[in-house]
């Protein structure tokens, strides 16, 4: 998490980083993997089967389990002040690195051969050098519905609506105390929805996609936040881009590049003074952040595609490093039957 430290500064400067934060963590969140995003493992494995002429999706009664590794790398550097009255007596400037580290695991089910149920559950651990904070557990669970209108007809661009809906299971980040422990999850419900497409030009596929999202007043919080109480977060709403394309060098490996984009509106934070007894609302502005993606797809099998990525951030607010490893996991008897 990207901070400065302050001695002897305002209580509105640090309110102001406080909200900061909380930005900078929810424009991080829009950035993660997500199942629904028009990502390069669906391209890769397009280029591998391009020569089907039916759905992208799942058939009918078919299972998958995937299972991804992804890790950030955040760094930063932390200025300490030492003020007297007007004047600055010394200043320290030392490194800040935060790591989050993501083991998931996506299941999809083929309620029909154009439509798609599927679920993420993530376990997350993450780690901050300077304060040696940490936060293990698991994250917010995701649930997806994804539906083709038509088949896939060579040479035509496929379409795929997508609808998400994220459940706060994680470690909210509005009820742990900021100086002992990192959170887990985004603290509130978030839905989210768009379309997806691509278009196969052996050997080169295009992918892209656009959503919106929304997440959820968190309320009823009783956050300490210096001596005010954090009591309702409203966050207004996220637009994400992504495309790239995909490209076969082979009939076993397979290489892409991609960029994702989102853009944060914002969020109003409703925090108490007890002392007081007076209510302030502060409001942040909105955010854009992005990151440049690289894949290599490899075939180690005939029916398994083997992902690994490597990213970085082209924006303050996204991670320096992207890494990042997708294994399907065989599941005995998940196929549909041939009649399907």
């Amino acid at each position: 998490m990207k901070r400065y430290g302050i001695f002897s500064l305002t209580l509105l400067v640090a309110a102001m980083n406080c909200a900061n934060a909380d930005d900078l963590d929810k424009a991080r969140e829009a950035l993660s993997k997500q199942d629904n995003d028009a990502d390069t493992e669906r391209a890769l494995e397009e280029v591998f089967e391009a020569a089907e002429k039916n759905y992208s999706l799942l058939k009918k009664g078919g299972m998958s389990l995937n299972y991804n590794f992804d890790y950030s790398y955040y760094g930063d550097q932390r200025i300490d002040l030492n003020v007297e009255g007007s004047v600055i007596r010394s200043v320290d400037v030392s490194p800040v690195a935060s790591h989050s580290f993501t083991n998931s695991f996506a299941f999809d089910y083929g309620l029909m051969n154009n439509l798609t149920l599927g679920v993420r559950l993530p376990l997350v651990s993450k780690f901050e050098t300077q304060d040696e904070l940490s936060g293990y557990g698991v994250g917010d669970v995701s649930g997806t519905v994804r539906w083709q209108p038509s088949e896939y007809i060579p040479g035509k661009a496929s379409r795929t609506f997508f609808g998400s809906l994220r459940v706060p299971t994680g470690q909210s980040p509005y009820e742990i105390d900021e100086n002992e422990a990192l959170s887990t999850g985004s603290g509130t419900f978030g839905l989210s929805g768009g379309l997806s497409t691509s278009k196969v030009l052996d050997p080169v596929v295009l992918f892209g996609s656009l959503s919106a999202g929304y997440d959820l007043p968190a309320t009823d919080l009783n956050q300490v936040r210096g001596d005010q109480l954090l009591q309702e977060v409203n966050n207004k709403g996220s637009i994400s881009a992504s495309m790239g394309f995909a490209y076969s060098l082979s009939y076993d490996i397979s290489l892409s590049a991609s960029f994702q984009g989102s853009y944060s509106m914002g969020s109003e934070f409703v925090l108490f003074r007890p002392s007081t007894g007076q209510e302030t609302r502060s409001e942040t502005t909105g955010q854009m952040s992005g990151i440049m993606n690289f894949a290599l797809g490899v075939r180690v099998s005939p029916k398994t595609i083997a992902n690994v990525n490597v990213g970085f951030g082209m924006t303050e607010l996204s991670p320096d490093i992207l890494l990042g490893l997708s294994l399907p996991i065989d599941i005995e008897g998940s196929k549909p039957s041939e009649g399907n």
